[in-house]
């Protein structure tokens, strides 16, 4: 386990690692120590991908408030046709 590569790692490559455990450990072809190492590196993925999107999100935060610090809210209204999918809002985020 290299935890440097780790603290290096894109959001993505760390989603699409985390999705690659899933899929082997969703296969059930592994011994049980195999999969309890495969285990705690998702569980470990996943809080860094968790503290990213705060992270970013905090970020978003940050940037949406008015000239006097105040955040600022707009309600999101997903494209119409597509209500399932998280798609692009009035500003294109």
């Amino acid at each position: 386990m290299n935890n440097g590569q780790e603290e290096g790692r894109t959001f993505e490559a760390s989603l699409e690692a985390l999705e690659r455990i899933v899929q082997q450990l969703e296969d059930g072809d592994l011994p049980l120590e195999k999969s309890l190492e495969l285990f705690e590196q998702g569980i470990r993925l996943s809080r860094e991908c968790q503290e990213r999107l705060g992270q970013a999100e905090r970020r978003i935060e940050i940037l949406l408030r008015d000239n006097q610090g105040r955040p600022v809210a707009k309600a999101f209204n997903p494209p119409s046709g597509d209500a399932s999918a998280g798609g692009e809002n009035e500003n294109g985020v």
